[in-house]
């Protein structure tokens, strides 16, 4: 036997809705809304200026890499696109300075490691005539 659905009880709706318009009022307070009213919409590393829709491209980079210091300033927030993000945590990490920490706590190399230091000093095999 089906059931029939009553009506949504008016003071439920209320409370939902009120939840809702709470839940949007905190993402607006977020560091990424934050950032977009401080900043132009533009990429701070390839200079691309982002509008509408692809505003979700656009993300917040914390420039120590710790997601907890937030200052309403936005002085360790920079906006990236996508691509220029994840481009700038791949070189951290690849160059060993991804650490929640920030870079200084990392025990990784230096940011000017080469790892080709020291080959100019290898010897190559000499060529003979007829060698090709």
């Amino acid at each position: 036997m089906l059931r029939r659905r009553k009506g949504v009880d008016p003071a439920k709706r209320a409370q939902v809705l009120a939840e809702a318009r709470q839940q949007k009022a905190g993402r607006e307070k977020s560091y990424r809304e934050q950032a977009l009213a401080l900043f132009p919409h533009v990429c701070a590393r390839c200079g691309k200026e982002y509008s509408g829709a692809e505003l979700r491209e656009l993300t917040v980079h914390h420039k120590d890499s710790d997601h907890m210091n937030n200052p309403p300033d936005g002085s360790n927030w920079e906006l990236l696109c996508l691509y220029c993000h994840d481009d700038e945590h791949g070189i951290r990490e690849q160059r060993g300075h991804y650490d929640p920490k920030g870079p200084e706590a990392s025990s990784g190399p230096a940011l000017g490691h080469n790892p080709f230091e020291g080959l100019g000093g290898l010897s190559m095999p000499e060529k003979h005539e007829g060698d090709n």
